[in-house]
């Protein structure tokens, strides 16, 4: 296990300073959201070459993480291609001035290159682990829950796309499809998603690997997920509160009222 702790914790080092060059570059640390998906893929290729778990598992894992963060990856450079940057970042810059490439370092990359490492946690075990050479009952579970998460992802951000390309959208409120059952079903999706690679990891009883999904939980719970996203929504989207009143905030549910 600690070969590919190390290994891994080498690459999103590696690949976090790579991006943030190109950010330097590009005067855009908005690229550090390609970065994430991009270096979920890496640290379960790491895993899979240096690991030395059962192959089944190790290649299943691989797979999994493969498809989600490519995904991701693709959407946010297709959603991001020739747009500004993220007016966190802008609003950093004018704050650090002509210190901001060092701060990003630290508190953009260097941030996320950290969480990265503690929620691919999951993955990084179930490659590690020899035992049992074959798929069990957890591995069908988090296959279902990671199939579950990546259709919720899929389907709601092409939902918004769609919402966002229409003109007569223009300052609404997406209630539509799986929007109308919760305010945030790309998060509800990525939860589902990380469990899933941890009840994978479980087939090997590596439960101490929970701190990984736990950790995404409460980022898109309490901090950079919904609490972000839905600051002076009010405020900016009429009716709005009236969409909070109805609709739960993260788990899917028949609206109210």
């Amino acid at each position: 296990m600690s070969t590919i702790l190390l290994a891994t914790a080498a690459f999103v080092a590696t690949n976090m300073i790579c991006f943030w060059a190109v950010s330097v570059i590009k005067r855009d640390a908005s690229i550090v959201d390609i970065g994430w998906g991009l270096g979920f893929v890496g640290i379960a290729t790491v895993g899979f070459l240096v690991g030395d778990g059962w192959a089944g598992r190790r290649g299943l894992v691989l797979v999994l993480t493969g498809i989600w963060g490519l995904r991701l990856a693709a959407y946010l450079l297709w959603r991001n291609w020739g747009q500004p940057e993220d007016y966190r970042y802008q609003r950093m810059r004018r704050h650090y001035g002509d210190r901001f490439a060092r701060v990003s370092l630290v508190t953009v990359f260097g941030l996320q290159g950290v969480l990265m490492a503690i929620v691919s946690l999951p993955v990084q075990a179930a490659q590690a682990a020899k035992m049992p050479a074959q798929l069990t009952g957890f591995d069908l579970l988090g296959v279902a829950l990671w199939a579950t998460g990546l259709l919720f992802e899929t389907a709601a951000d092409a939902q918004l796309a769609r919402f966002k390309a229409d003109p007569q959208s223009q300052g609404q409120v997406m209630d539509r499809g799986l929007w109308r059952y919760t305010r945030h079903p790309n998060y509800f999706g990525d939860f589902c998603v990380w469990w899933g690679l941890f009840a994978i990891a479980l087939s090997s009883g590596a439960v101490w690997s929970g701190v990984g999904p736990a950790a995404m939980t409460y980022l898109l719970m309490r901090v950079s997920g919904v609490p972000m996203l839905e600051r002076g929504m009010e405020k900016r989207r009429p009716g709005y509160a009236d969409y909070v009143r109805r609709t739960n905030a993260f788990f899917p549910g028949p609206p109210r009222g």
